[in-house]
């Protein structure tokens, strides 16, 4: 692969690896119905907080986060670093009286339009590195800074005369970050931990909020080597992802699929390589929910709700507007989509697929399968030895003799094989309701003519 491409590749996975990011670091920011007036917007910053040292007790939030993965390296590699968070805004509203002066209030309305006082935030990407191999083998200890900030917006009337003002506000955080690579059966182990080391915060729950990283999550770039997954490692590393150790950080393999060149360190536990679905047209704040039930929520919203969430905040409006927007095609997007489970190995998609699935001959009381070479259909009787799988509900039937009702096919291609037990005395009541015990064929002992089921049934 040229350079271009392999940087192209690269930015790629930033994007992607960003993009699954954001839905987290903005989890619970606003919930719907998206206004400052409803309650649980008074408790937001659900993940990965990382509150000042001895603050724990005011808000339930450790200081620190903690990562280690997994880095088959190049000769020359080298990591880069990437700390993302969110920095809280506090934005008060103030009057302004005849002399000048100006009070702190919770709404100005001016000519229609309202300003709320709000907690907003800010999100902030801060990039250390690249580090070489032989800097983290020794390891490396870099100071995180995020500058104070203060901004002020000017409200007048359409007569221009001043009416008030916004004042945002930004405190500082100062944070540690630490990597540390040891060798690990030809793996490099890499240690990667964050720590909010500001000043202990002598106050209530808002003050320690307004110097803590919100969100907080690590993003791990590798110039030229793989990283290796550590929830689903190949078998030369799955002794060495075995020691692998987490704190409050768990690490997956992001960006471009099966590319290994990315790594999200989250405060949520996801799977390796990660996405956005794309029929997603915009962030909702509530990754937990459905973009669709969301949106018909919004959009049952009363006009006087509406514009009391578009003063509540600029990511509050966007929602509302692009709720507003959406088509009745963007909307289908959002209500579903058949997706073809055997993706690359069949050429079929989407309705394709499901026609040529639709226009299979399918009979499961006459349809039949092989299990040891013995045919297999409705009427065979078989002895169930539970496997595949198989829980505790499963195990109790070991042994049991049952007789087969139906052979199904599931759209992954898998055969599940429907019995009733022999000796259930509500057998013919099941098979009325279809009620049925599903076992995979590997997991029956065919019972031929010459055996006798009832002898042999254990007592």
């Amino acid at each position: 692969m040229s350079s271009s491409n392999n940087a192209t590749t690269k930015d790629e996975s930033l994007r992607i690896a960003r993009a699954v990011a954001d839905t987290v670091l903005y989890e619970g920011y606003l919930l719907y119905p998206y206004r400052a007036s409803s309650s649980k917007n008074q408790v937001r910053w659900q993940f990965g907080v990382l509150a000042p040292e001895g603050s724990a007790a005011a808000i339930g939030e450790e200081s620190d986060m903690a990562a280690q993965c997994l880095l088959s390296p190049a000769p020359d590699d080298a990591v880069t670093v990437r700390v993302r968070c969110l920095q809280l805004q506090t934005r008060s509203v103030e009057r302004a009286a005849a002399d000048g002066s100006t009070t702190p209030v919770a709404e100005l309305e001016v000519d229609g339009t309202s300003w709320l006082s709000w907690d907003e935030a800010v999100p902030c990407e801060q990039v250390y590195g690249p580090f070489r191999l032989p800097d983290l083998l020794d390891g490396v200890t870099i100071a995180v800074e995020i500058a104070a900030g203060e901004q002020v917006e000017v409200v007048r009337d359409t007569a221009n005369a001043l009416v008030g003002r916004v004042v945002r506000r930004r405190q500082a955080l100062v944070g540690t970050l630490r990597l540390d690579a040891v060798q690990d059966e030809g793996h490099l182990r890499l240690a990667t931990s964050l720590a909010n080391i500001s000043d202990p915060v002598d106050g209530g729950k808002d003050e320690v909020i307004q110097r803590s990283f919100l969100g907080a999550h690590l993003l791990l770039t590798a110039q030229e080597g793989r990283f290796v997954s550590v929830i689903d490692p190949p078998a030369d590393a799955a002794d060495a992802a075995a020691r692998c150790q987490q704190r409050r950080c768990w690490p997956v393999l992001a960006g471009v699929a099966d590319r290994g060149d990315a790594v999200l360190g989250l405060p949520i536990i996801l799977y390796d390589y990660p996405e956005v679905a794309e029929q997603s047209a915009g962030a909702l704040f509530d990754a937990t929910e459905i973009d669709e039930i969301l949106t018909l929520r919004v959009m049952t919203m009363t006009e006087e709700e509406k514009a009391q969430a578009r003063a509540t905040d600029p990511h509050a409006a966007a929602i509302i507007d692009r709720c507003e927007q959406m088509t009745p095609q963007e909307m289908q997007r959002l209500h579903g989509i058949l997706r073809d489970p055997n993706a690359g190995t069949s050429a079929l998609t989407g309705d394709d697929w499901w026609q040529a699935e639709a226009a299979a001959e399918v009979s499961p009381e006459t349809d039949s399968v092989l299990v040891n070479g013995v045919r297999v259909a409705g009427g065979s009787l078989v002895r169930l030895r539970p496997s595949r799988r198989a829980d505790a509900q499963d195990l109790f039937f070991a042994d049991k003799l049952a007789r087969v009702s139906a052979v199904h096919v599931d759209l992954d291609g898998q055969t599940h094989v429907a019995v009733t037990l022999l000796d259930d005395p509500a057998a013919e009541l099941h098979d009325w309701y279809g009620r049925y015990l599903h076992f995979a064929p590997e997991e029956l002992e065919p019972i031929t003519d010459t055996q006798h089921p009832r002898e042999e049934s254990s007592p």
